[in-house]
């Protein structure tokens, strides 16, 4: 279900920094049940977010069932912020729109190279940004290169599915 309604749509809150998986570093905060009956969605939501005064960054606000969506904040944006599990910390988020897709110039130029552009555009939106923000979060640039190239593969494993659903779907016209 598409709720592009609450695109740009703004909104703050606190909440306290949880601990989300012992030992892995892996921390969350609750978004407001307000929030989330504004959103009008119980799937992931994708946003820009702050956290306190960090750079903004894009995150999917995540559900975890009964309708209540969660945020992780990594360990980059809790170091930028000075701020640990148990702290009471102030986030913005805007909604951005989950189909409207920035590929980065590396990106865009291996997929070019390699001619599967047109197969990475056909991946569903929210693919294609899980893959670019994973490419932009990455911290080093071996780190960033094997993750374009991890991209590059998506896209052509999707060309190789679309050219299997052609060929059967011309086996079935002809066998018609």
């Amino acid at each position: 279900m598409k709720h592009s309604h609450s695109v740009g749509s703004q909104f703050s809150f606190e909440a306290v920094l949880e601990d989300w998986a012992e030992g892995m570093d892996y921390c969350a905060i609750p978004v407001p049940a307000e929030i989330t009956q504004a959103l009008g969605t119980k799937g992931p939501v994708l946003v820009a977010a702050r956290v306190n005064d960090s750079e903004p960054f894009q995150v999917s606000l995540f559900p975890v069932g009964g309708g209540k969506h969660y945020i992780r904040i990594k360990a980059k944006i809790r170091k930028e912020t000075n701020t640990k599990t148990g702290d009471c910390i102030r986030v913005r988020v805007t909604v951005l729109d989950r189909d409207r897709v920035e590929i980065p110039d590396d990106l865009l130029l291996a997929l070019r190279t390699e001619g599967v552009a047109r197969a990475f555009e056909s991946l569903p939106p929210g693919k294609q940004n899980f893959i670019v923000r994973r490419i932009n979060e990455a911290a080093r640039p071996e780190t960033r290169d094997r993750r374009v190239q991890e991209a590059v593969l998506a896209a052509f494993q999707r060309k190789e599915k679309l050219s299997e659903q052609a060929s059967a779907t011309a086996r079935s016209r002809s066998a018609a």
